[in-house]
C-alpha cells in the first residue's frame, strides 16, 4: 500500500498473502482531517435539481462499467478541489441498484483502476439494493478521505 502519512494498513498476522484483496481489512487513521465526499452517481457532481429525464437519458446509460467511471472522474474531481488523491481514501461505500451475477467484479475492476496508479486499496463496504435515487442509476459511491 502506498505510503501515506495519515494512515496505516491493519491486516491480521496469518493472512494469506496469496489471495487478491481489493480492500484492506483495516485502516488506522494517525492524524490528519476527515473529508466526507458525498455520495456521487453518473451524473456529473453539479446538475439540476429535480433531475430533469434528459440528463438522466444521457448520463445514465445502462451500462455498469460506464456508470462507474462516471461516477469516478466526479469523484477524483472533488478530490483535486480538496487538494486530495485516491491515496487519501480510508473508506468507500459502493452502491449497487438491481444486481446481477459478475457486477460486483466489473465494478471493483473500474474502481481498482483509480486506486492503481497510487498502489492504494482502502476499505470497503458494497452494497446490493433494490433501487437507488432515480430508475436509470446502477451505482452510487461514497468515499471518505483523511487529508493535511
Amino acid at each position: 500500500m502506498a505510503q501515506n502519512k495519515h494512515m496505516e494498513p491493519i491486516h491480521h498476522p496469518d493472512y494469506d498473502k496469496s489471495h487478491y484483496m481489493p480492500f484492506m481489512p483495516a485502516i488506522k487513521v494517525k492524524s490528519g482531517k476527515l473529508l466526507w465526499l458525498a455520495g456521487t452517481t453518473a451524473l456529473p457532481v453539479y446538475h439540476a435539481h429535480p433531475h430533469k429525464r434528459e440528463d438522466l437519458q444521457k448520463h445514465m446509460v445502462n451500462d455498469l462499467e460506464a456508470q462507474v467511471r462516471q461516477a469516478m472522474d466526479g469523484i477524483q474531481k472533488t478530490l483535486e478541489a480538496a487538494g486530495a488523491t485516491f491515496a487519501d481514501i480510508v473508506h468507500m461505500f459502493v452502491f449497487r441498484a438491481r444486481p446481477r451475477i459478475g457486477d460486483i467484479g466489473r465494478a471493483q475492476a473500474v474502481i481498482d483502476s483509480y486506486f492503481k496508479p497510487y498502489n492504494h486499496k482502502p476499505t470497503s463496504t458494497n452494497m446490493a439494493v433494490l433501487e437507488l435515487g432515480e430508475p436509470e442509476q446502477l451505482i452510487e459511491i461514497q468515499m471518505v478521505a483523511v487529508v493535511d
